[in-house]
């Protein structure tokens, strides 16, 4: 009989991760999966040319201070590589593909927190509170998992006002990549590529925000993802040659 394995998520809760959860196919195209994606981060990762951008007073580096971070599904890959081992607390969903993306960012020293926008939502920002609270940062894919693409979920704004600690919402362009004919149109950065990361000034939420408040963070938030994500993907091009410190 297969055995079930556990986790323990940042609330101390166990959550089953084991064999009886998928089919012996899938778990031998899991390990497949996470062997390719794995080597292939770590191989092109290294030759990317990464630069940064701040809006206005922006200066935040996500290995510094706990932060709230927000960022589109489709630039995952690079931001794997980019933000690795900065031990960033990230919602990582229940399903097929969050669990093998679970396991290959767990391997560049990321803490997946099980939960997603539709499911384990509440265990999730429990947890993800508790991060911000020992100083961590986190990241949200907001899109995900699985779309609207671009469109903004209420989870980060809500775990703002819980916490205390302002949203960064960024967005990751890449000059020469294969994009995917996936929901979120995945970036797969081709090798030597320009990749241009626009941080736009922070977003505070006040603990005693209304639920309409909240409201109109959530747009200020959308906003502020559409205007980096305009900003970057007009600038990769001419982006500096030399990488920048993140």
């Amino acid at each position: 009989m297969d055995e079930v394995s556990t986790h323990e998520t940042p609330t101390g809760e166990a959550v089953a991760t084991g064999a009886k959860r998928f089919s012996l196919r899938q778990r031998i195209i899991l390990r497949i999966i996470i062997f390719l994606g794995y080597w292939f981060i770590r191989l092109i990762g290294p030759t990317l040319r990464v630069s940064t951008s701040h809006e206005e007073n922006s200066q935040e580096t996500f290995c510094q201070r706990p932060l709230i971070g927000a960022f589109w599904h489709a630039g995952i890959i690079v931001a794997t590589y980019v933000f690795r081992d900065c031990g960033i607390r990230v919602m990582s969903s229940n399903s097929y593909d969050g669990e093998y993306m679970g396991r290959i960012i767990k391997k560049f020293g990321f803490v997946a927190v099980k939960g997603s926008s539709s499911r384990n939502a509440v265990r999730a920002l429990l947890g993800l509170r508790r991060a911000l609270e020992d100083g961590w940062t986190v990241a949200f894919s907001i899109d995900g998992p699985r779309g609207p693409r671009y469109e903004v979920k209420p989870g980060p704004v809500a775990l703002g006002r819980s916490s205390g600690v302002p949203m960064s919402a960024f967005h990751i362009a890449v000059e020469r990549a294969w994009v995917l004919n996936t929901w979120d149109r995945l970036i797969i950065p081709k090798p030597f590529s320009r990749v241009l990361i626009r941080f736009n000034t922070l977003i505070p939420i006040p603990a005693d925000a209304s639920d309409e408040d909240l409201e109109r963070y959530t747009a200020d938030l959308q906003d502020s993802l559409e205007r980096a994500r305009q900003y970057a993907e007009s600038h990769v091009g001419s982006s500096s040659r030399e990488p920048k410190d993140i």
